[in-house]
């Protein structure tokens, strides 16, 4: 079900300008291990490179020992890869069941789509309270909730998670967190990239401090908390 996720010595940039710079990270199977970092510190350059969309110029990025690096996005998937990406992005105009349907459109069996869904209602029942409503229609937190469920429908071994908590009000960004923790329960590696900093650290068993484009400090959760190297990176 999980899988060790490896960036090794990763330059990425667009055109002439690096922004990734001898980038080196592991997110452990079954583990979640954060990124932390202020806006402009390359993080989403990070997950572009992962998923595809900004192949590394140098580098080696492996899903256990197998190498994905500057593979197309549909196969880095199809390995076992998803994303839940920056402010949820569900599809306004379709359902919540069409939305999470969309997230296993690589799988043709019908009857391992149903058993995803089921699996998806059991973790959020508020969406199979509103399985035909809009997805426009939600709130920020039941989008949350959905595009992470979206994410589940392709049954990944490892689960990238852009800003979790951007735009929600802190009711549903400690829920939200509760879900990531127990979606890691079920065995599958997270990777998660945030600004939050202490809920982050709270949940996670790893952790990483990209600053410039350059990984400035790493460690166990604890250790990253109690860094002050990590609080003058992190906070500038």
């Amino acid at each position: 079900m999980s899988a060790t996720l490896k960036l090794e010595h990763i330059v990425a940039g667009y055109d002439q300008a690096d922004v990734l710079m001898d980038v080196s990270i592991t997110a452990a199977a079954g583990k979640i291990t954060c990124l932390l970092g202020a806006n402009g510190s390359g993080k989403t350059t990070l997950i572009r490179a992962i998923l595809g969309l900004t192949p590394p110029r140098a580098g080696r990025i492996t899903l256990n020992d197998t190498e994905i690096t500057g593979m197309k996005t549909h196969r880095v998937i199809a390995r076992g890869v998803a994303c839940i990406p920056e402010g949820r992005r569900v599809f306004p105009r379709l359902t919540v069941a069409e939305n999470l349907k969309l997230g296993a459109y690589l799988e043709t069996d019908a009857e391992k789509i149903a058993t995803r869904n089921e699996n998806v209602m059991r973790i959020f029942p508020r969406l199979k309270e509103r399985h035909q409503q809009f997805a426009g229609t939600l709130s920020g937190g039941e989008q949350a909730m959905l595009s992470i469920g979206r994410g589940l429908m392709a049954q990944p071994k490892c689960l990238l998670i852009d800003e979790p908590s951007l735009g929600l009000s802190p009711l549903f960004v400690q829920e939200n967190f509760r879900v990531i923790r127990d979606v890691n329960a079920q065995g599958i590696t997270i990777f998660l990239v945030e600004q939050n900093v202490h809920q982050t650290l709270a949940i996670s068993h790893a952790g990483y401090v990209l600053a410039q484009g350059r990984v400035v400090a790493a460690g166990s959760a604890e250790e990253l908390r109690d860094s002050a190297e990590v609080h003058a990176a992190y906070f500038g």
